[in-house]
């Protein structure tokens, strides 16, 4: 891997508002390049939130409108490739807003990754799924607030997500790139292990192979926080699903909730980075503009929220044995 080889995470977002700064900081400190958000049909605010962060050089912000027939994923994703395409960027890491890319090697940085890793095309990263904490309502930023999590991701349980040569392949799914434009591309472990391509042929797939080669957690994950707080989770039913689906999985005490809502152990391994991230939110916050259409975000989720998240409609996104749980 070259010194100079250039990376950029980039996300997908509708209605986001509640997370992006904290996000956006987050990832600027661990050491992008750039961030790219592709946002669509927002309703929240978060669009001109984008723009701001956008003004402020923390981003780049392509506004998006999902076209018939397609998914936001599928459609955004396409885009960002196509805006890429004209930068000097190698490497992209694609996951959501719930998602924090954690790094254990060296100081943690995007850099030592690449560093353990990069020789070759694709890097496996595994999700880490840590849950609500037991908190129904919204806590604020969450890396402080969220701690708990799985004792450990399984084989059985886990998925993945991608760190990638974006020109080597045609798209991306919401877990691995697709479509290769070499032969044989070169996954690795966040280690450097070989791993399967076989993913990578346009299949749905979500798990690189060998499972025991390719989850190394310890060494560099995905925090996953699906489950931020109750009100959170719920209200992704009203934002939608970032694949197109109308399904039962944002409701409480469905097979994805219990799955993602993992309050198992403590883990505060992000930590490391704590101090500068919150340091990073406060300069973004100083920001007027920033400050502005944060709040707004805010404010038009507590309305929402108080709006839909009626008994009658919490039971209506309740399976029958979770409700029992509910007050």
């Amino acid at each position: 891997m070259s010194a100079v080889e250039k990376t950029a995470i980039v996300a997908c977002m509708r209605n986001e508002g509640l997370f992006i700064v904290e996000w956006v900081a987050y990832h600027r400190v661990i050491g992008f390049d750039q961030i790219v958000i592709c946002s669509n049909d927002c309703t929240d605010g978060s669009d001109v939130l984008l723009d701001a962060l956008e003004s402020a050089g923390a981003l780049t912000h392509l506004r998006h409108t999902v076209p018939p027939q397609s998914t936001p994923q599928d459609s955004g994703i396409r885009k960002a490739f196509a805006h890429l395409a004209h930068t000097n960027i190698e490497w992209i890491a694609h996951i959501d807003a719930d998602e924090f890319i954690n790094i254990a090697i060296g100081a943690g940085s995007v850099s030592d990754l690449l560093k353990s890793a990069g020789q070759g095309d694709v890097i496996a990263l595994p999700w880490w799924a840590f849950g609500d904490s037991n908190h129904t309502a919204w806590p604020g930023d969450i890396l402080d607030q969220l701690t708990l999590a799985e004792s450990q991701p399984t084989e059985k349980r886990v998925k993945f997500k991608s760190m990638f040569r974006f020109r080597k392949f045609t798209h991306a799914n919401d877990h691995m790139p697709i479509g290769p434009k070499v032969p044989s591309p070169d996954v690795r472990s966040a280690l450097g292990a070989r791993l399967s391509d076989e993913g990578l042929y346009d299949k749905k797939r979500a798990k690189y192979r060998p499972l025991e080669r390719a989850l190394q957690p310890n060494t560099a994950c995905i925090n996953h926080y699906a489950v931020p707080s109750r009100d959170v989770f719920l209200m992704k039913n009203d934002r939608g699903d970032g694949q197109g689906k109308t399904t039962d999985k944002y409701h409480l005490g469905s097979r994805w909730h219990e799955i993602a809502n993992q309050n198992e152990r403590q883990n505060t391994t992000i930590h490391r980075h704590l101090i500068a991230v919150q340091a990073e939110i406060k300069r973004l916050r100083a920001i007027p503009q920033i400050a502005t259409a944060e709040r707004a975000c805010q404010d038009w989720f507590t309305a929402r929220r108080e709006a839909i998240l009626t008994p009658d409609q919490i039971r209506h996104w309740s399976k029958p044995h979770a409700r029992t749980a509910q007050t």
